[in-house]
């Protein structure tokens, strides 16, 4: 098992951050449960700081691919929305090259954060090199 940790997501300018750090396998409780990574995401910004955990299965890492290439086409994403999991949106601005970031947490703390940061089109290759190394670095059998 690897012991390094693995931003999936980093989304960071002008001081501002919103990162989602993959953490390692979560160990499985029972039989019946499926693989998942833990993680969480951590929103930095000079106002506010936060943390929240959350699981990833292959099916979100598959699902982040696609919003990937939804975002690198030029559209607004929404990952993860409508799951027990945090949500993550990003919603491109059209006037200069800069996103707004919202992660939401309609489950626990029912908290929503919403930062804008910097998104240069050399951020596109980074991500999907991203995603390539948490899928190298934690096989997990297809669902």
């Amino acid at each position: 098992m690897a012991e390094d940790r693995i931003d999936l997501i980093r989304l960071e300018g002008d001081g501002t951050s919103v990162i989602l750090r993959v953490t390692g396998e979560q160990e499985r409780t029972g039989p019946l449960e499926a693989d998942v990574l833990a993680g969480e995401f951590v929103v930095d910004t000079p106002f506010v700081r936060g943390a929240l955990k959350t699981w990833i299965s292959p099916e979100d890492l598959r699902q982040w691919q696609q919003a990937l290439d939804s975002l690198d086409a030029g559209e607004d994403i929404a990952w993860r929305e409508g799951e027990r999991a945090p949500w993550l949106f990003i919603e491109l601005d059209e006037n200069d090259d800069r996103c707004h970031v919202t992660v939401k947490d309609h489950s626990m703390s029912q908290t929503t954060v919403t930062v804008t940061v910097p998104l240069a089109d050399a951020w596109f290759d980074d991500a999907y090199r991203r995603l390539d190394l948490v899928w190298e670095t934690w096989p997990m059998p297809e669902d």
